[in-house]
């Protein structure tokens, strides 16, 4: 069984969506609520806090090595040497939400997924590369793990409070989603499922919140593989290193403690699995 090797522990209230920066050879996360960045350089061990401002929900790489932040109110914004440019200072209709999971397609658009509010599920949209904003989905309970199969045709799409991965046709030249239905329905009392991603076999990783593991999936939905953590809730994961074969996962840190949520809650964590993730795709909106 791999031993997951803890990188960087801040006590991340919900540390998330890691992202490998192949420009910058580093690793990129967030803590979520308290709206804090990190990255890790792996070459010399070194790790840091680098972004302090309004809660990041999810973010990407854009094209010229500068971060896409997706943050509360529906605020999106590039962040460059320490500066906000806002592509969106807020969606009105998601003042009372945030950002929660994006990723960018073969092409350059980011869908993006938004908390449930105290009125309404969460919802996904689709940023194109003009900057303008498309309402996709509805009635979400929370948006979470966005992930492509290998040939561009299809995307996962995660639910966390339905405990469903969705996988739904994507049409590469439109953005359009179609066609969507359950690929993997999570057993009850054993977390649900949040972040992911695919590795280069085709697997899906998905990481499970207050399920204190990891799994690995075949193409065709049936567990492969799960890595216990101590830490009861493991939000998301990513590959990373120059050649894509170290697998780094967040964990949180909500509201209890270490005793209660698990040695470690809140942390950054590798591992080396003999297995090459694929590169993630830039964003390309333009500012």
């Amino acid at each position: 069984m791999m031993q997951p090797e803890l990188i960087a522990d801040y006590q991340c209230q919900i540390g998330e969506n890691p992202l490998w920066h192949p420009l910058e050879h580093c690793l990129y996360w967030t803590d979520i609520p308290r709206g804090r960045l990190f990255r890790y350089h792996p070459a010399t061990g070194k790790h840091e806090q680098c972004f302090s401002g309004p809660p990041v929900g999810g973010f990407t790489v854009q094209a010229d090595g500068t971060l896409l932040l997706f943050m509360a109110c529906g605020a999106i914004a590039q962040w460059r040497d320490g500066r906000l440019d806002y592509i969106l200072e807020e969606i009105p209709d998601e003042r009372q939400s945030r950002f929660n999971d994006v990723i960018a397609d073969p092409v350059g658009r980011v869908f993006c997924g938004t908390m449930p509010t105290p009125t309404r599920p969460g919802r996904l949209y689709r940023l194109d590369r003009d900057g303008v904003l498309h309402l996709l989905l509805e009635g979400i309970g929370v948006s979470n793990g966005l992930g492509f199969t290998l040939d561009r045709r299809h995307m996962y799409y995660t639910d966390s409070v339905a405990c469903t991965i969705y996988l739904l046709d994507y049409d590469e030249k439109t953005g359009a989603l179609t066609n969507q239905r359950i690929w993997l329905q999570t057993p009850e009392h054993a977390g649900v499922p949040d972040g992911m991603t695919v590795d280069a076999q085709g697997y899906v990783w998905s990481a499970r919140w207050d399920g204190s593991a990891l799994y690995r999936y075949s193409a065709d939905g049936v567990e492969e593989l799960r890595i216990e953590f101590q830490a009861k809730k493991v939000s998301s994961v990513a590959f990373g290193g120059d050649d894509l074969s170290d697998l780094y996962v967040t964990t949180a840190l909500t509201d209890g403690t270490k005793a209660d949520e698990g040695t470690g809650a809140g942390a950054l964590f590798r591992l080396r699995p003999g297995i090459q993730g694929v590169p993630e795709f830039f964003s390309r909106v333009r500012i």
